[in-house]
Order: C-alpha cells, then structure tokens, then sequence
C-alpha cells in the first residue's frame, strides 16, 4: 500500500502541471483571437479557462467582459438572438454578481423590445451595485415604458379612489360576493373588494410588471391567500380551470380619455358572455345574489367644439413660408391623428390633452353636447355599438374662431348614486380626447354656422367624423330631431352640403404623413428663420464671391437663372471651385437642406428615410427653383447605415453638418457629444457644426402637481392601502414633456446657468459643474426645471422655452422636497454623463 502512495503523487503532480499549462495555453489563445478580432473563438477560450481555473476570475474579469461585449455585438449583426442569450447565461453563471453584465444584458433585451424582461435585469444590477449609473439611467428609460406616469396621477387621485370604493361596497354589501377585476394594475380595486367583504376575489393583469407589482402589494396588505391574480388577459380567463365559478360582480377601470381605447366593450362582452352571472331582469325587485353586475354601470360622452392654437400648430402646417421656402398648395399635410385613417393598423384617432393646461388656453366654439351613452351592464348594447349607424349631430356655433378640434370627455357612472367625470372643467387624473381638424374643414367658423358631425365607434374607438360647416350665408332650412340626434330629412342635409367644402378629397396632391412634433417645428417660424440667419453667416464665409458681390444676393440671382453660366460666384464647374457639402442629420423631417440650398449653390444632402417625405421634399425644392442636382438623400448613399455620419465620398469633407440636439420631450438627444465628436472629424477644417454649444439654464421651483405626476404620496390618497412604496419604486427623477407656461408653481430663485456644453470641443460624454443658487422666496423645493440655449453660431441661439418653441421642458424632481427660506443659499450639483442629466441639492 506505502508503495503506490509516491506514484500516486506523482501522477497528481504530472496532472497539475498539465493543467497549467492548458490554462496557460487557453490564456494566451484567447488573448490571440482577442487581439485579432475573432471574439467568438475568444469568448470560447474564456469559457474554456474559467472552467478549468475559476480563480482567475477576478484577475482576467475585464478581458472577460471586453470578449463578451464585442461577440455579442457581432451576434446581434447577425440576428442571432439565441445565441446572445445562450453567452450571457453562461457568463452570468460565472459571475452571478457581477453588474455590469446584468445590465448588458438588460440593454440588448431592450433593443429587442423585450422591455418587461430587460427592467428585471437593470433591476438586478442596481441590487447588487446601487452606484452603477448606467443601469440606474437604464432602469429609469424602462420605466416610463413599464409604469406610464398616469398611474402615479391616477393613485394620488383621492376623489377617484373614494368614489371607486364606495360604489364596490355598496355592490358588495348588496350580495355580489364574488369578483372580477379586469386589468388590475396595482390591485387597488381588488383590495377594495376583499376589504368591502367579498368571498371570492379574482385579478388579471397582461403587463408582467404590473402583475407582478399587484403580487407584492397584495402581499403588503395581507391579502396574498385572499386575491388571486391571473398574469393573463381577461379574454383568456377560463371556468373553471382560472376561476371556479361565474363571478357576480366585474370592477375595471380600463377605459382611456376616449373611453374604449383600453378594449373595455371587446373585454365585457367576453365578461357577460364566460365569466359572469346573468344580469338582474328589468323590473326584478327582488335580492341581487344569482345576478352579475359590472362596475361601471354606464358611461355618457360628451364633446365641444374648441379653437386651440396649440392644437392648431401641431396638427396642421400654417405657414406658406418656412425659412424663405414657399410651402405651396400641392402638398397636403396631415398627422397620424386623423379619423379618416382608424382602420385595424392605424393610429388612434384622437390625441390627448389636459385641456385645462395647454398653452395658450383655449376657446369654445360650441356649447357641450352630449354625444353618445353606452350602458356597461347590457350586452345587447355593447353587442350593438360597433355596428350602430353613426349618429349626426349638428351643433350651432356660439363664438367665431378658428375650427381646430373636437375635444371629448365621458361621465363614468358607477352606479346609481356615485359618478366620475373627466371634463376638462374637473379637478381630475385625466385627460381629455382630442380630435384635430384638418384639410379644408381649419376655417373660421361665426355665430349663426352649424358644425355638421357624425359620432360613432369604430374599431374600438370612439371617432368624430367632421363633416362640414353650414355657414349662415348658404344653409338652408334643415330640420333636426334633437332628442334622437339625427336630422330628421336626410335627404335635405345632403342638399345643403352638395355646394359646400367637405371633407375634402386631396385629388392629385402629394399627401405627406407628418408627426405632430415634425408639424409643429415646421410652423416654428423662429426655429426657421433663426437657422436661416445663421446658415447665411456661414455659406457667407465659406463661399467664394467675385465683383464684390454681397452674399444675399446670391439666392435672387440663381432663382433667375439657374443654368446661367455668368453668375457673380463660383460654381461647381469651375474647376478651382470646391463644392461644398452639407449634411443635415436631424430627425424626422427637416426643411434645413432646402433652406440652405436656397441660399447657395451647394450640394445638401438629408437624412430622410420615408419615400413619401423624401418625394415631398423633393417637390418643394422644384416648385423653390432649387436645382435637383443640388438634393440628394443621404441614406441613398450608405452602405452601412447604422451611423449616418460618413465621409460624404472618397477624399471629401463636410463643409457644414447639422446635428439635432434637444428632443421635442426636454431631453438631450441620445449619443449627442460622441455625434459631435465623430462630426468634427468629418468637417473641412473651415467646416462649421451646428449647434455649436448648448447652455443648460434652470431655476428652483415648489409644485405640488409635479410632486403628484411623479410618486404616489403615501397612503392618503390610497385610503390606507400601503402601495407608494411598490409603485414608487418606477419613479423617475427626470419628468419630461413639461408645458412650464401652464404647469402650476412657485419660483423659489431666478433663473441660471446650470451647465455648458460646448460642442466644438467637448471630447468627454461627462461634464460636472458645481454652482451656487440663492432663494428669493420661501417654500418647499420639489423640482428644478430646466430648458436650453442653443447656439447656432456665437451670435444666433434659440431658447427652448419660448411661445412658439415646438420644445417642451424638463424637470428634476427631488425625492424628498426641501423646506427653504428667502435668502438661503443652495448648492447645486449638476452632472451630464452619457446624454442624462443628474442632480443633487444641498444647503451650503
């Protein structure tokens, strides 16, 4: 036995040195593929290593990382999603805590669109590192996806709640002891239910995130053995393999400001259908109990007619010259928001506005009228509603004004005693819906005209069909039967409308299909013109003149004749001339290349995809006499578009290229420095970059309704229930799409320089500053807004928070407001890392 002791420790010793030098050799081959660029044999090297000596993790995790990163992104050049997931998995069991992978991973799923899976992995690094800022940053992204801010408004809204509770008690206490609450969110409705007495409390819930929010709330309020939440879809709840028996009662609440855009009919007839008793016979004066019910009982809409410029300027182009381009008559252009367009893949037909808090106010065209009822606890009615006859209405004109919109609202009434309105006239969650007015039918409307509109439900949503105007000078004498709201002679009506605008047909038009955000930059004439004056500045100084010719003049001489060969400037086919070249990169659709070209004989090219805009842009420069050989669309050109910032060809430079800087939402765009950064390499070095710095201004605020749209505000408005601290968990610190000319505050400080970041030079995508800001009034600090100044050149800027700006405003809210007095002193931390904006507020 003694005797094969030394042979068997040889053998280890051999096997040990054998193991070393594989490990060495997987080593030194994954840092050879590493170094020449084959990641994926790299990637299996490390693989290969760490199996065999997992001691080495710590000392080779960065090289480990760096491979990972880099084969995952040739992966996903690829479409080989698989096996993106398949590395991480194996690489999130070699370091289960490492953050920095769990947030990779976390940013490829959201790329994907796998947004509810990505927010549990950002989730996670935070866990295990609450200082990693990328996954913070990218937590809070996810978030505004996950949790939409209207939940917070909708928690903290006390009126709401108390109405919602009262009306499932009084169902409750009446004899439906079983219930079902469609589209559950946090649970609140349920656990209104359960605390009302309820035997039997069913909850279904589609978003993986609010199931799972429900879960542990439900949990917090000791009443996880007594709800059972379903992570389905109503439509796919069963008998009795998801609940054991037809339900008596059905609470939801998934209705949106026009009312059936959550799918609440579609979601209720399957409810009468499967799920619930039948409803109590009319007339039956007996008990409740063997009847279903559904909370709530009806609802009522309601509509005026309303000028809103604000609504106006971004739903239909009112201006004929952009920048000195003349926008003519050929081209229509609508946006997505357009009830002739509500077919299965279409847009909603309405936007949505807290009209009580648009810019610029607005006025009442019409009185309110009553539009449409739909009774919630019939299902013949609902049955019935996609396949009713459209119900017109005409509606005399109380006011003259211009006809911009169709804004409605619904009375929910829950049952017979207790009811919710959504006017734009209530202290309310919600907003309202609004149907813009486009085409022929933007006119001025007097008193004395009548609104012809036709009101029904399509495709699950409510849609305002504007048919015309009768105007007082060609109406004739039509009858209407307002108690049935339908004209009583139809055949009349058509006469009276045979000679009159309509809803027009665009005929040979080019139609363009453009965002309400695109609209509304396009009616910005001070975004216009300012780019205007500084592009002038600049074609001025890069554009040779001969005879002393003076730069304006340039424009009025080529539109005379743009094939003459005696210009006052050099052209292209002067041999000695230098064409220059300039690169608009913003997104969605920009006029600035025509703009540009109209100044000067350069070649612009635009970043526009979509084939209807670019032949749009196209038509406006033929109809300015701007030469097609000066147009081009840059996409057209790239072989790899996945940057748009190239060489525009071989052996070329840009002369000027325009970056977009500031989102229509109050952010920085996305990647802004590195852009610049990258540009600055592709410019001549007398090329110009616009913008060419961006100023960060902001100012101390106290605003209760930020605090409100931000985080639920402890259980007051709950009515006890313990939900903020779970919900609370999806708030952002940066709210966005701000309107500071109607939000409701108190200016604690004037306004001041919060960071600087000048784009000619800025290299690092990190720019810290620490100032100073002196209280002018007492109060509690909750928010810091802030807005930009963006300098075109060193003398033209825009500011983002100006009447016509087609920016909103951001805001900085504090986690915990700060109690202030006039004349204290705060200092102000503010850091720019990676396109956010971070902040932290202390007394000094």
């Amino acid at each position: 036995m003694s005797a094969q002791r030394p042979g068997r420790r040889g053998r280890s010793g051999s096997g040990s040195r054998g193991r070393v030098r594989l490990v060495y050799r997987s080593l030194q081959s994954a840092q050879d593929y590493l170094e020449s660029g084959d990641h994926g044999t790299a990637f299996a090297h490390y693989l290969l290593l760490l199996n065999l000596a997992p001691e080495l993790k710590e000392i080779i995790r960065e090289s480990f990382q760096n491979t990972l990163f880099k084969w995952a992104e040739e992966l996903n050049s690829l479409s080989r999603i698989q096996d993106i997931f398949d590395c991480y998995e194996q690489a999130l069991e070699l370091y289960p805590n490492n953050d920095v992978i769990w947030n990779s991973m976390g940013e490829h799923l959201f790329s994907m669109g796998f947004r509810d899976e990505a927010a549990g992995y950002f989730h996670k690094a935070i866990k295990l590192n609450p200082d990693c800022a990328d996954a913070r940053e990218n937590f809070y992204r996810v978030a505004n996806w996950l949790v939409e801010r209207w939940h917070f408004l909708m928690l903290n809204d006390k009126k709401r709640n108390i109405a919602y509770q009262r009306a499932i008690q009084k169902a409750v206490q009446s004899g439906c002891m079983s219930v079902l609450d469609i589209g559950t969110g946090t649970g609140i409705l349920s656990m209104f239910s359960k605390k009302a007495g309820a035997c039997q409390v069913y909850a279904c819930e589609l978003s993986k995130t609010m199931y799972e929010l429900a879960c542990e709330v439900v949990a917090s309020n000791q009443m996880a053995g007594e709800i059972k939440i379903l992570h389905m879809k109503s439509l796919d709840v069963e008998i009795p393999k998801d609940l054991s028996s037809r339900v008596s009662l059905v609470v939801t609440e998934t209705v949106d400001a026009g009312l059936f855009g959550e799918g609440i009919v579609e979601s209720l007839i399957h409810a009468w259908k499967y799920l619930l008793l039948p409803p109590k016979p009319v007339g039956h004066e007996g008990p409740t109990e063997g009847f279903g019910r559904v909370i709530p009982l009806h609802a009522v809409v309601f509509g005026m007619a309303v000028e809103c410029k604000d609504i106006r300027r971004h739903h239909r182009v009112c201006i004929t010259d952009v920048g000195g381009i003349q926008v003519n008559e050929a081209i229509t252009w609508y946006s997505p928001v357009n009830s002739k367009l509500c077919n299965g893949d279409a847009a909603e037909p309405y936007t949505t506005e807290r009209m009580r808090q648009v810019p610029g106010g607005y006025t009442p065209l019409t009185d309110h009228f009553q539009a449409m009822t739909i009774d919630f606890n019939s299902l013949q009615d609902l049955e019935e509603l996609t396949d009713r006859k459209p119900c017109r209405l005409c509606l005399p004109v109380i006011k003259e004004g211009m006809l911009d919109a169709i804004v409605a609202w619904f009375v929910l009434q829950l049952d017979d005693e207790t009811s919710l309105s959504t006017g734009p006239d209530e202290e309310t969650c919600w907003e309202q819906a609004v149907y813009p007015i486009q085409g022929v039918l933007g006119q001025t409307v007097k008193c004395g005209d009548t609104l012809v509109v036709d009101v029904s439900c399509k495709n699950s949503y409510l849609v305002f069909h504007s048919i015309a105007v009768l105007t007082q000078e060609n109406r004739k004498e039509i009858e209407t039967n307002t108690a049935s709201d339908h004209l009583a002679c139809e055949a009349e009506l058509c006469n009276a409308l045979a000679n009159l605008q309509t809803t027009s047909d665009p005929g040979m038009t080019l139609q363009c299909m453009l965002e309400s955000s695109e609209i509304a930059r396009l009616n910005n004439t001070h975004y216009n013109d300012h780019f205007k004056s500084a592009l002038s500045s600049i074609l001025s100084s890069l554009m040779p003149m001969d005879n002393g010719t003076h730069f304006s003049q340039i424009g009025d001489d080529r539109n005379r004749d743009m094939n003459c060969e005696n210009t006052n400037f050099h052209n292209s086919s002067d041999p000695t001339f230098d064409t220059l070249y300039l690169l608009d990169v913003s997104e969605g659709f920009s006029m600035l290349p025509l703009i540009a070209a109209k100044l000067a004989p350069i070649k612009v090219f635009s970043s526009l995809e979509k084939t209807q805009q670019q032949a749009t842009l196209s038509t406006l420069a033929e109809s300015n006499n701007i030469s097609k050989d000066q147009l081009e669309f840059w996409h057209n050109y790239l072989d790899d578009d996945s940057t748009l910032l190239q060489r525009p060809q071989s052996g070329k430079l840009w002369s000027v290229i325009i970056l977009d800087s500031i989102e229509t939402c109050g952010l920085i765009r996305q990647g802004l420095v590195e852009k610049a950064a990258l540009a600055r390499c592709l410019l001549r070095p007398e090329g110009r970059l616009l913008p060419q710095c961006i100023t960060i201004y902001g100012m101390l605020i106290d605003s209760e309704a930020l605090q409100q749209e931000s985080a639920v505000q402890g259980k007051e408005p709950t009515l006890g229930l313990n939900i903020a601290p779970f919900i609370n968990q999806f708030k952002v610190p940066i709210h966005v799409f701000l309107h500071l000319s109607t939000l409701r505050y108190v200016q604690l400080s004037e306004p001041v320089e919060l960071l600087k970041l000048d784009l000619l030079g800025l290299v690092s995508d990190e720019v810290c500053s620490e100032i100073k800001v002196k209280v002018h009034s007492s109060g509690s600090l909750t928010a810091i807004p802030f807005w930009y100044e963006i300098y075109l050149d060193m003398d033209v800027s825009l500011n983002t928070w100006c009447e016509s700006s087609h920016w909103k405003q951001a805001a900085f809210v504090l986690d915990n407001p700060i109690q202030v007095n006039s004349g204290d002193e705060l200092l102000l931390n503010i850091c720019y890392h990676k396109s956010n904006i971070s902040m932290t507020v202390n007394h000094v």
